[in-house]
C-alpha cells in the first residue's frame, strides 16, 4: 500500500509540474493573470458561498428529514448542483458567438430541468426500493 501511495503521489506531482512548465512556457503572462484571478474567484465562491450553502442545507435536511430518506435527498441534491453548476454558465454564455462558430445554441435551460427531473425520479425510484425492500409484512400491518 505505501508504494502505491508514493507512486501515486509521484506521478500526481510530476504531472502538475508537468503542467506548470506547459502554462509558464506556452501561455502568455496576461492569459496567467486572468488564469489566476478566476482561480482565486474559484477558491473564494467555493468557500465563501458553496461550502457554507451545502452545510447549511446538510444540518437542515439532519434536523427534518429522516436518516432513510435523507442520503437520496442529498445524493439528488449534490448530482444537481453538479449539473446546475455545469449549466448555468453555458446558459449565461448563450449567444455571445456568432451562430457559424457557437456550440451553445442548445436550450441549456430546459436541458437542465429535464435532467434534474430525470436525477429526481431516479433518486425516488432508488428510495422507493429501498422502502419497498425494507417492508415486512408486519410493518404493513
Amino acid at each position: 500500500m505505501r508504494a502505491w501511495r508514493i507512486s501515486l503521489a509521484t506521478a500526481g506531482i510530476l504531472l502538475g509540474l508537468y503542467g506548470a512548465f506547459r502554462l509558464l512556457t506556452n501561455v502568455g503572462f496576461v492569459e496567467l493573470l486572468v488564469l489566476a484571478a478566476w482561480l482565486i474567484g474559484a477558491v473564494v465562491i467555493h468557500d465563501g458561498i458553496l461550502s457554507p450553502a451545502v452545510v447549511a442545507v446538510g444540518w437542515f435536511l439532519a434536523s427534518t428529514v429522516r436518516p432513510r430518506a435523507r442520503r437520496y435527498l442529498q445524493g439528488f441534491l449534490v448530482v444537481g448542483g453538479l449539473m446546475t453548476v455545469i449549466a448555468v454558465p453555458l446558459m449565461l454564455r448563450k449567444d455571445t458567438q456568432p451562430v457559424s462558430k457557437a456550440m451553445l445554441q442548445q436550450s441549456y435551460g430546459a436541458n437542465l430541468t429535464l435532467l434534474l427531473a430525470l436525477a429526481a425520479a431516479l433518486s425516488l425510484l432508488l428510495y422507493a426500493i429501498r422502502v419497498a425492500r425494507r417492508t415486512t409484512p408486519a410493518d404493513a400491518a
